[in-house]
């Protein structure tokens, strides 16, 4: 099996899609012009989506107050510390960053509306990003 998406219940997704379109190269590929907004985002190489949605009869988390490592998208980069710099010019919030015992490093942001997004540049590449 290959796996073809995660779903989030976020606040605002069709904000979202279109700064996740515009900051993070991914594509919708499938939306909804109606309530619950559903969109289905593709990562720049097709090989993976998340589907973003607002379901009011369930809670939307509070992506703002918890801990990154509870939930969070992982974009794999060339170029880490480039990406942060435009993603927190681009309304993101810089978290942490994070240097592996590998040399590999990792830089945690969070999205405009509080979802946590990791920078992953690592020494041995885990889905054909080259260093």
């Amino acid at each position: 099996m290959k796996m073809e998406h995660v779903a989030l219940n976020v606040k605002d997704p069709v904000a979202m899609a279109a700064w996740y379109e515009k900051h993070l190269g991914m594509k919708v590929v499938r939306k909804l012009d109606k309530h619950p907004f559903t969109h289905f985002l593709a990562d720049d190489g097709a090989t993976m989506l998340i589907e973003i949605y607002n379901n009011p009869p369930d809670a939307v988390p509070p992506y703002s107050t918890m801990n990154p490592l509870l939930i969070h998208l992982a974009f794999a980069t060339d170029n880490p510390e480039k990406d942060r710099t435009a993603l927190v010019k681009a309304g993101a919030t810089y978290v942490e960053e994070t240097k592996l015992p590998d040399g590999s490093l990792v830089i945690m942001l969070r999205d405009p509306w509080g979802l946590a997004i990791q920078l992953c540049w690592r020494t041995k590449p885990m889905l054909g990003v080259k260093k």
